[in-house]
């Protein structure tokens, strides 16, 4: 049996505790695919990069300015580059966690390395249940863009509908670099629609109200800092995306376009916008600007609030579709063939998310602020803790305190853990302080209303 180092960022020749030993004939998660009709590791970095993209991107710009406008301008930088600094390192350990662990495809795999199969279950479910309900945050934000487009032509319940289906269908592709190329259509739309949204608030001018901090109490405050943390919830995918990559060591070329570009993209648009809008900030970022622009942004916006969508229901399919044909390692020849066994189970798992999506989008008045809860619950760990327990499973107890830099790494990934954790409890209360708000203010819709959801 052969071995060898490796990191993500392809220097196999270093030797440091982050290298990992992998194997060469490590059984994969999707097997051999020379003779495979359906052929999974297809991607090069890239693709992955912009898959990532189109997912983390989408709709968390879209709160940034209105977190500026909750907690300052110099809170809001400041939050918004270190989260996103902490957020590369967990990514990072992600990537290599799964180069030590070939057959690693989501967090229940991981949560079984780490913990035996209730690990499997527990991160497994919570896997889901986060992606099931970002699926449902794209239908809500794609009734808001069909109503504010067309000033509730039509029940919001239809256009919820109609979100649905679309994203529905664009999730068939079984493999993800069937859908990569719409990611590259989602990256353009929405940094044309949000560059159209800082030209809208810079041609009406400087509207007041902007400071450098603001005072406010801890659960409003907080609320606005898990929107940051929900604009880099995308990690609860990667293990999905570099197993369908055609080398996973380029995962760290990706990883750092990611967090290079959405952090930046985050500071652009917070600045810019709240810097003009002030204390008139609204969330999504698009309604910040005049009737015709606002229809016009969010027009262009579609196609990323369908795509991220997508790929987030993907995801989280491929991890029921992999749960049922691989079983003890070995993958049935479903996974990989087009049998009529393979393809009906696959859009039977798809229609079954999408259909949640857009029942819990409306049945629950609560659903902005539920996502808080679930986002507290589940990105608080996907993002960064269970990356620190990643990190002291890979390095063995004996090369912890062994030097000075290895002190210094124990105590950074133990932080993490802790960070997680604090995350969790305060985005709880937070949220469920928001929810007992908005029951006591009435500031909740009926559940399949079909009144105007759109920004007006």
């Amino acid at each position: 049996m052969s071995r060898r180092t490796a990191s993500i960022d392809g220097k196999p020749e270093k030797h440091d505790h982050a290298d990992v030993e992998t194997h060469d004939n490590a059984f994969d998660v999707y097997g051999d695919e020379d003779t495979a009709e359906i052929k999974y590791r297809t991607m090069v970095w890239w693709k992955a990069a912009a898959l990532m993209l189109a997912e983390t991107v989408s709709l968390g710009i879209l709160s940034i300015p209105s977190v500026f406008a909750s907690i300052g301008m110099a809170a809001g930088i400041i939050l918004v580059v270190g989260l996103g600094a902490i957020a590369t390192a967990t990514g990072y350990v992600i990537g290599l966690f799964k180069l030590r662990y070939p057959h690693v495809h989501n967090m229940a795999d991981a949560g079984e390395i780490l913990a035996g199969p209730i690990g499997r279950e527990v991160l497994g479910a919570a896997q889901v249940i986060f992606m099931t309900f970002i699926c449902g945050s794209h239908v809500l934000t794609g009734l808001i863009a069909f109503d504010t487009i067309t000033a509730g032509a039509s029940c919001s319940v239809v256009w919820a509908a109609v979100t649905a289906i679309i994203c529905l269908v664009l999730t068939l592709p079984r493999t993800l670099n069937g859908i990569s190329y719409m990611s590259v259509v989602s990256f353009i739309s929405i940094i044309s629609a949000v560059l159209i949204t800082m030209i809208g608030v810079g041609v009406a001018g400087h509207k007041g109200g902007v400071t450098a901090k603001a005072d406010l109490s801890f659960a409003p405050a907080f609320l606005a800092v898990t929107d940051i943390i929900f604009a880099y919830s995308g990690h609860v995918g990667f293990f999905t995306f570099i197993a369908e990559m055609k080398e996973p060591r380029d995962f760290g070329k990706a990883l750092y376009l990611l967090q290079i570009s959405d952090t930046a993209l985050y500071l652009i648009i917070g600045i810019v916008v709240y810097a003009y809008a002030g204390v008139d900030t609204v969330s999504p970022a698009l309604g910040n600007t005049g009737v015709v622009l606002r229809k016009v942004s969010y027009g262009i916006a579609l196609p990323t609030i369908i795509i991220a969508g997508v790929i987030n229901g993907h995801v989280c399919a491929k991890l029921v579709f992999i749960r049922i044909f691989r079983r003890g390692g070995v993958h049935s020849k479903h996974m990989t063939s087009h049998s009529w066994t393979g393809w009906l189970s696959w859009i039977a798992i798809c229609i079954i998310i999408w259909a949640f999506a857009f029942i819990i989008a409306e049945v629950i008045p609560f659903f902005n602020d539920l996502l808080g809860v679930i986002s507290a619950i589940f990105a608080s760990w996907f993002t960064y803790g269970i990356s620190g327990i990643f990190w002291f499973h890979l390095t063995p107890p004996s090369e912890r305190w062994s030097t000075r830099t290895q002190k210094l790494k124990s105590i950074f990934w133990g932080a993490v853990i802790l960070m997680g954790a604090f995350i969790m409890v305060a985005g709880l209360y937070a949220s469920i302080n928001s929810i007992i708000d908005g029951y006591r203010f009435g500031g909740f819709p009926h559940p399949f209303t079909c009144m105007n959801m759109g920004l007006k």
